[in-house]
């Protein structure tokens, strides 16, 4: 095990590599190019809004920092998820003539999505602004629900680059149970609302754990619930781990499987 996080380590000048190709990649065929990174989530704001606020007239005062705030946290995870599915197949022809370790490839796709995760809290900014909500001193722990979040992407990053592997119909149903997860989420409605019989979906929830904690220190000014965050980060540390140990075991298998 060590010798392979060694062997991921060598590999940086790599990762640097599929890290800037992704950012190019994304957006290499538009006439607007980067700037997507900034109107993509703005666009998918207004599109709820609408719905929610214009058509359903729901949502408070505050609604539309609330939809940013979910929406692009949404975009992180969900993207995060769809690209790193389809990360080790997509560079199959690089994995089959050199020797290099495999959950490089995942994980590149999710420092990718954090980049492109860095642009979208320029538009929390935006709307945190224009809407008049300042946030206090709890937004120290901002960087850390950050850090919290991307080790729970990147533990998922390498269980779904990995299955996908050797179960290409996952990449087909990924879609549909995105969509699942997105709908039992507070991404655009509040987890307080749920009849309490159903509040326990937002308890157990780490989607839905991430959400209130970046809404507590932008929003509410309050502290976020921390020994949640941290049993999150723990569980995603100790699974990525041992995804890492299974990588290292069963990589002449992927190349098999590709």
């Amino acid at each position: 095990m060590r010798n392979y996080l060694l062997e991921v380590h060598k590999r940086k000048d790599l990762l640097l590599y599929l890290v800037k190709s992704g950012l190019k990649a994304e957006n290499r065929n538009s006439y607007l190019g980067y700037f997507w990174w900034l109107l993509d989530p703005l666009l998918n704001v207004l599109v709820y809004y609408f719905l929610v606020v214009v058509i359903l007239g729901r949502g408070g005062e505050d609604y539309p920092v609330f939809i940013v705030i979910g929406l692009v946290t949404w975009r992180w995870i969900n993207a995060t998820v769809n690209t790193s599915s389809k990360s080790i197949i997509k560079y199959r022809s690089i994995i089959n003539q050199v020797n290099l370790p495999k959950s490089i490839f995942p994980f590149s796709a999710s420092i990718t999505q954090l980049f492109n995760f860095a642009f979208g809290l320029i538009v929390i900014g935006l709307f945190l602004a224009v809407f008049g909500v300042l946030p206090s001193w709890q937004i120290v722990y901002l960087p850390l629900i950050i850090f919290i979040q991307l080790l729970f992407l990147i533990a998922v990053s390498l269980f779904f680059g990995y299955i996908t592997v050797f179960v290409r119909d996952i990449d087909n149903i990924l879609s549909h149970i995105m969509r699942l997860i997105f709908y039992a989420s507070p991404v655009i409605w509040e987890g307080s609302r749920l009849p309490d019989q159903y509040s326990w979906v937002v308890s157990i929830n780490p989607i839905a754990i991430l959400l209130n904690a970046y809404r507590d220190v932008l929003m509410y000014h309050k502290s976020p619930h921390i020994i949640s965050l941290l049993i999150i980060g723990i569980v995603s540390l100790l699974f990525g781990l041992y995804m890492l140990h299974h990588y290292n075991r069963n990589e002449h298998k992927i190349i098999k499987a590709l």
